[in-house]
């Protein structure tokens, strides 16, 4: 029997840190949570995407009474820059979310659809998407959403 241990890094910012770009990315994710309908969950997840060309693209969650219906922040946002400007890689990804108290003190991350859909992302434009997970206690930099999700479905084994 072989082990296989997996490795991530993750840099861990505090938001003054950033860069005046990467900060701004942060804010249009905090802002964009203003624009998440979550009559039922009460929680609001903002999504802010840098396109290769420096357009930011905002999504936000929509839920809907019949669960299935709805959509994550991030995938709210990659398919509008997708449909906008599909010409254009994306090249970083922040991510914020509150409750009703608030912004979350911890970072989020992605659910596993919006993973995979990124990792698609990846695969399409072949280059690494930047994600900057935010909270107020501080913003996780991951280099790609291959950390988060490194056994993946989209690979050279499907070709």
């Amino acid at each position: 029997m072989k082990e296989i241990e997996l490795l991530i890094r993750i840099k861990q910012y505090a938001f003054e840190e950033l860069s005046a770009d990467d900060r701004e990315l942060v804010d249009s994710a905090r802002r964009a949570t203003h624009n998440a309908y979550a009559r039922y969950s009460h929680f609001y997840v903002g999504a802010a995407l840098r396109l290769q060309n420096g357009d930011i693209v905002i999504g936000a969650n929509q839920e809907n009474a019949a669960f299935p219906s709805g959509l994550c922040a991030e995938r709210s946002a990659i398919f509008a820059a997708q449909s906008q400007q599909p010409q254009q890689a994306i090249t970083a990804l922040a991510i914020s979310a509150r409750n009703d108290r608030g912004f979350l003190q911890r970072p989020i991350t992605p659910c596993g659809a919006c993973r995979q859909v990124v990792l698609e992302m990846e695969d399409r434009y072949q280059r690494p998407v930047r994600l900057l997970l935010d909270g107020t206690s501080s913003v996780y930099e991951i280099k790609s959403i291959k950390d988060l999700l490194p056994l993946s479905f989209v690979d050279e084994n499907m070709r």
